[in-house]
């Protein structure tokens, strides 16, 4: 099934998916999040699912693909704005974990693997990634990019999406 994420709250560890061709909620579970590699969704974001039906409701039992949402209204970061989008796509997706990460002041970093320096993640890029939360240890697949004050992550996504996409190759 596909659909558009309601709401999902990394905190409380659910949320909800609206199916496109309608029907009631489907509750997305952080663990079936969790076996697609990521541990948030951001709101607004598309989703394709397997779903089940079950006597509390219909319930995603596995994630197949999440798209960041469409017409995201944020923030503007001076560090992305005005990048080359093609630029960035061909810089190489780096393996790295989550150092740290605070929604609540809208950044943490990360280790790239084999590299020394930290890299900046700033919430805005998550949501530009489809993700809203990260957990410390979560492992991603980052385009770094030198930012004003540094090195800093302009594309953001789960490592597990990454190795999908290399097999499907």
């Amino acid at each position: 099934m596909s659909g558009v994420v309601k709401w999902f709250d990394p905190i409380k560890g659910f949320g909800f998916v609206v199916a496109d061709e309608g029907g009631p909620d489907i509750l997305l579970h952080v663990n079936v999040l969790r076996n697609f590699g990521q541990s948030s969704v951001t709101d607004g974001a598309r989703v394709e699912v397997i779903a089940q039906r079950t006597d509390r409701g219909v319930q995603a039992t596995a994630v197949l693909a999440i798209q960041p949402p469409e017409n995201i209204q944020s923030a503007a970061l001076p560090d992305i704005v005005g990048l080359d989008r093609s630029a960035v796509a061909a810089a190489p997706l780096e393996p790295a974990r989550v150092k740290w990460f605070d929604k609540s002041k809208g950044f943490g970093f990360a280790n790239v693997f084999g590299k020394p320096q930290d890299v900046f993640l700033h919430i805005e890029v998550l949501r530009l990634s489809g993700l809203s939360d990260l957990q410390p240890g979560e492992a991603l697949a980052m385009r770094v990019i030198e930012g004003k004050r540094g090195r800093m992550a302009a594309e953001v996504q789960a490592w597990e999406t990454v190795l999908t996409e290399r097999e499907d190759e």
